[in-house]
């Protein structure tokens, strides 16, 4: 498996940008759904919502992987 610079696989790291992006935009989304509220867009802010647990399962489906990874391959860990 393909290691970077870091010593952690290419797909490690690859798994880690998703999730670090799937959480950060969950947590962008809401002030989102604040705003959609506070204009009276009831039907945005739903969609919003729909959007932010889509994130948040795919974050956690990605530290299941990276768990599952971790165990897989040498992580430079000394313990």
């Amino acid at each position: 498996m393909a290691t970077g610079e870091t010593g952690f696989s290419d797909v490690m790291y690859d798994l880690v940008s998703v999730q670090y992006h799937a959480l950060k935009a969950g947590h962008d989304y809401g002030q989102y759904v604040r705003d959609a509220r506070n204009a009276g867009y009831d039907d945005v802010a739903s969609f919003f919502e729909e959007v932010m647990t889509e994130d948040s399962r795919r974050a956690a489906r990605c530290h299941e992987l990276l768990r599952e990874l971790s165990a897989k391959e040498d992580t430079g860990r000394t313990a």
